[in-house]
């Protein structure tokens, strides 16, 4: 999936469109079903089984579910760090420790998120991370993410190549959602794998 504009660059907004699309025709029983799915999947990870702090997020409206994830990772004694955003969309950080300490924040016309209401650690926290699971909208054959446009997350992976961390990187999503090609800018970084509900698969170039 690519559509190229005059420019004759990739018309990366079109494409996120097709796939929240895609989402919005999702039922609350398909979501629940992947979510399990995904839970499952995800911790056969060897990555997040030797992980001792693991950046995360919480899904909302039709994103793979992650919250079972957390719950389980908490579980097994691994420390989860989740976003909180910034007002110049760059994220701070702080501790999940269960579902009472999300808080729900309304960013203004913006759709309202989950955020850790507890202590805030700073946006240097991440690097603290053995696995920063990324949210995302596709992902194709190269390790290459399609996120949500926001560029939070390119923030997120600029400050850890500045900081020298080297997380492995996991993006979550539906099995539809891996693509043959995203459209990419010059400063987007491929992932080392993705997780989908039927499995998981790897990328060399990252």
């Amino acid at each position: 999936m690519e559509h190229v504009g005059r420019t004759g660059e990739p018309d990366k907004r079109r494409v996120r469109q097709e796939f929240l699309a895609a989402r919005n025709r999702l039922t609350d029983d398909d979501v629940r079903a992947a979510s399990r799915a995904l839970a499952e999947r995800s911790l056969e990870l060897p990555e997040l089984a030797r992980a001792r702090t693991v950046a995360a997020y919480v899904s909302v409206g039709g994103e793979p579910g992650t919250l079972a994830l957390l719950d389980a990772l908490r579980a097994r004694g691994v420390r989860v760090l989740l976003p909180a955003l910034l007002p110049d969309n760059d994220l701070d950080w702080g501790e999940y420790t269960g579902p009472g300490s999300l808080a729900r924040v309304q960013h203004g016309g913006k759709m309202a998120l989950f955020e850790p209401s507890g202590l805030r650690l700073g946006p240097d926290a991440v690097a603290d991370a053995d696995v920063v699971l990324l949210p995302g909208l596709a992902v194709d054959t190269r390790g290459m993410r399609l996120g949500r446009g926001g560029g939070s997350y390119d923030r997120v992976l600029a400050r850890l190549e500045h900081m020298g961390a080297r997380p492995r990187l996991v993006v979550l999503l539906y099995d539809t959602e891996v693509v043959a090609h995203v459209p990419v800018e010059a400063h987007d970084k491929p992932v080392h794998a993705v997780v989908t509900p039927s499995g998981t698969r790897r990328f060399a170039s990252a």
